[in-house]
């Protein structure tokens, strides 16, 4: 089959290949093209000029981009520098059949990365395709390495002043120098992920990759492939070879969270790679090796299900060289106000700050879902007060039911009252009677101002504006 030079571009960001464009204008070529990457699964539309496929690419992510140099409408080269600004791109092959040294250098100079002639076999096209994973497998690598997981870390480090804080924090660093087995314990929410990423960041291996697997989110029939890869056929649905996480980590660190969800049968494969890291990938009578530290964590008590046959007491050894023990934030309470402080800083565009009975209610509540609970307690109380002061109704209901909001003397009352009229009164005539910029003023809601104002007109209170003013 008569196809090209082949070039693939670095697509940053790119993860998979599954959308595959061709721009053609060879019928028989395309044609070809198309029946072998559709029985490859892959999901390909082929077009035949350079507008068409401009159309396509601006309408829809594309994983790879099969393009011909010379098109009807212009040249193929003009894709790979319409990509270039793009956070997402695809991987480029260029398909020639004028090759020459200066052609090759062009493309490579605009962001491609390998290069074939017309014609070319099918087993070239299966080496590029096979390169082309290989490279998306490398961009996800890095991924990992360069950015973690902001969604599970951002706004979340390990903060407190609390004896057991500064404790966990220099067991940490002890821990991070050595290249231990590390278990991490504790209940849901308390941080265990945040303190895997610190033993990672402090320790030699900060500049491997970090790969997080959590083994109750995985089907038990996907989490052998997920975690030691699989062959090309190895069972239905395995069109391509994949790479197991355990592979990707080499050289780095492996963060097996939930790992008391784990299968019993993977277990022993587990304990395998723990002792010696050698593993197969499924389908493959061949030994892989991984030089990758391995932390655990889990909210399970181990202990008890190795008691009742769900946990291998041998594998539970190897996890629990070293154990770290995270403490729940009720047994924390002085990091309570400033994490507290801490996370209302995150959300709220002004600086807030608690009233004295939000501080109690905050310290009285036992806080079940620990610092994760807190964290989202503070966003809600963030966007529904929308001031400077953190009051008892902008908290959970469950938080404030444990303390008894204090009632005020009648002469403290009246006075709250009195002093509160006055502020409403002065920013209606500051703002011209405009309820609007009144309720931005107030740092109220312009329905709470409403709601006020019709209570003090009750009272005989003059609030509606005289002839001329505005009272939008």
């Amino acid at each position: 089959m008569g196809l090209g030079n082949v070039i693939v571009t670095d697509g940053n960001e790119h993860m998979s290949l599954e959308k595959v464009l061709i721009v053609e204008d060879n019928e028989v070529i395309r044609r070809a093209l198309e029946i072998q990457l559709q029985r490859r699964r892959f999901d390909v539309i082929g077009v035949s000029t350079l507008a068409v496929a401009q159309d396509y690419l601006s309408k829809d992510n594309w994983d790879l981009v099969f393009v011909d140099v010379r098109l009807p409408d212009g040249e193929g080269t003009d894709i790979l520098r319409v990509l270039q600004n793009r956070s997402v791109k695809p991987l480029v092959v260029m398909m020639t059949g004028h090759a020459s040294i200066e052609s090759a250098v062009a493309c490579m100079r605009d962001g491609a990365f390998d290069y074939l002639i017309k014609p070319f076999s099918s087993d070239q096209i299966d080496i590029t395709l096979k390169k082309a994973q290989e490279f998306t497998q490398l961009i996800k690598v890095n991924r990992y390495l360069s950015q973690g997981d902001p969604s599970e870390t951002t706004g979340c480090e390990l903060l407190g002043r609390s004896p057991a804080m500064q404790a966990l924090r220099d067991l940490i660093r002890k821990v991070a120098r050595t290249q231990a087995t590390v278990l991490v314990q504790g209940e849901s929410g308390t941080g265990k992920e945040l303190v895997s990423r610190a033993i990672y960041r402090e320790s030699s291996r900060a500049n491997g990759p970090f790969i997080k697997v959590n083994c109750a989110a995985i089907p038990e029939n996907l989490i052998e492939s997920e975690l030691f890869g699989h062959e090309k056929g190895a069972f239905t649905g395995a069109i391509q070879q994949r790479i197991g996480r355990f592979e990707e980590a080499n050289h780095g660190t492996i963060f097996l969270d939930e790992i008391g969800d784990l299968p019993l049968l993977l277990q022993a494969k587990l304990l395998r790679v723990i002792h010696d890291g050698s593993f197969h990938r499924i389908g493959s009578g061949r030994d892989f090796h991984t030089n990758a530290r391995v932390l655990a964590a889990t909210n399970r008590d181990l202990e008890a299900q190795i008691a009742a046959g769900q946990f291998r007491e041998d594998l539970f050894y190897r996890l629990n060289v070293m154990e770290i023990h995270l403490p729940p934030l009720r047994e924390r309470p002085e990091d309570i106000i400033p994490l507290a402080t801490h996370f209302i800083g995150l959300f709220s565009r002004q600086k807030s700050r608690f009233s004295a009975t939000v501080a109690a209610c905050l310290l009285n509540y036992r806080w079940p879902g620990n610092v994760r609970e807190l964290r989202n307690a503070m966003e809600r109380a963030a966007l529904l007060s929308r001031g400077e002061i953190v009051l008892p109704e902008h908290l959970p209901a469950r938080i404030v039911a444990h303390v008894a909001v204090p009632a005020l003397a009648p002469a403290e009352a009246q006075r709250l009252e009195q002093i509160e009229r006055e502020a409403i009164l002065h920013a209606l005539r500051k703002n011209n009677y405009n309820r609007t910029e009144t309720a931005k003023e107030l740092a109220i809601s312009r329905r709470a101002l409403t709601y006020k104002l019709q209570r003090l007109r009750s009272e005989g209170v003059a609030v509606d504006p005289v002839v001329g003013t505005s009272a939008s």
